[in-house]
């Protein structure tokens, strides 16, 4: 009998090595993440047909959260990875201090199947600075491409404090028609514009800082860059903040990759509101368990209407 799960060409690819992020109260001592997992649930909740390229270590190929990623009707492609990445994750007043227990191996551009070279959109996911360069040349070149950018300016050695690798031109954000990072996963003193010049003239740059919301940069690079606020929107109660910048990224990928998923109100800001929602969301669970579907979504978008009009 084939698979009901499996999709010839889907609207989107995401592909990264899935973490394990300790946590005291799962059983298992930990919990899958990364921001393969994050980005696939999160557009396969909104109803893009997804296929997920997971890279995995033995613990963890078969965690139950693949399953949810299945139930939600993703395509997984779980490949083994003798090393895949693990973190501790410590939020602390002054910000997440993020260890490494371990780091992960490459996910060889091999491991892709080949029906789904021909998605229209593409999310690249490394959490662990997984995914070599030749990645950059596997989406066509139609294809829309959203790229974390975090997940390449980590230095990991475990049993150490990760640290941050300094901003520069890469291939595949090079290749990306948006990227994402938070603030603090670059050192305060680097300037947007700078941050900027490593992306492809005309591509969207998008910085999340937390419950601030963020700025949206785009423009040419002999030109002055055109800036954008949005501001966040209020969770009812934060238990678990690690993926909202994944879900931020996936949830804006996918408006930009299917606008009818915000009535193609992209310039009046609605790409922005859905992702910010979905952030505010994943908040309010733990790990994957947070990540919304479009009916929370619906109702999250309309506070946040509310709220930016009582702003005015």
């Amino acid at each position: 009998m084939t698979d009901p799960r499996r999709i010839d060409v889907p609207d989107v690819v995401v592909v990264g090595a899935a973490s394990r992020d300790i946590a005291a109260d799962d059983a298992r001592g930990w919990r899958l993440g990364g921001g393969v997992s994050y980005s696939a649930l999160t557009t396969a909740r909104l109803g893009l047909r997804t296929a997920a390229l997971v890279g995995t270590d033995a613990a963890a190929a078969d965690a139950t959260e693949l399953q949810l990623l299945r139930d939600a009707g993703v395509d997984v492609c779980v490949v083994p990875l003798e090393h895949g990445p693990v973190f501790d994750n410590i939020e602390r007043p002054e910000g997440r201090l993020q260890l490494c227990h371990d780091r992960s191996d490459p996910l060889p551009v091999s491991a892709l199947p080949d029906a789904w070279r021909r998605a229209g959109g593409w999310i690249l996911a490394p959490v662990a600075a997984e995914l070599p360069d030749a990645w950059a040349a596997l989406p066509p070149p139609e294809a829309t491409v959203a790229v974390g950018w975090q997940g390449l300016l980590r230095e990991l050695v475990p049993g150490e404090a990760v640290r941050h690798v300094s901003p520069t031109a890469n291939p595949l954000v090079r290749r990306a028609d948006l990227v994402g990072l938070s603030r603090d996963d670059v050192d305060q003193d680097v300037p947007l514009a700078t941050l900027y010049e490593a992306l492809r003239p005309g591509s969207v740059l998008a910085v999340t800082h937390g419950d601030q919301g963020g700025l949206v940069a785009d423009g040419a690079h002999d030109e002055q860059l055109h800036l954008r606020h949005y501001p966040a929107v209020r969770s009812h109660q934060a238990v678990d903040a690690t993926g909202a910048g994944d879900v931020f990224l996936a949830a804006l990928a996918a408006a930009r990759i299917q606008p009818r998923l915000v009535a193609g109100r992209i310039g009046q800001g609605f790409d922005l509101l859905l992702a910010a929602s979905a952030a505010s969301l994943v908040l309010e669970g733990p790990g994957l368990l947070g990540v919304p579907d479009r009916a929370a979504l619906k109702r999250r978008m309309a506070e946040g209407l509310v709220a930016a009009r009582a702003r005015e």
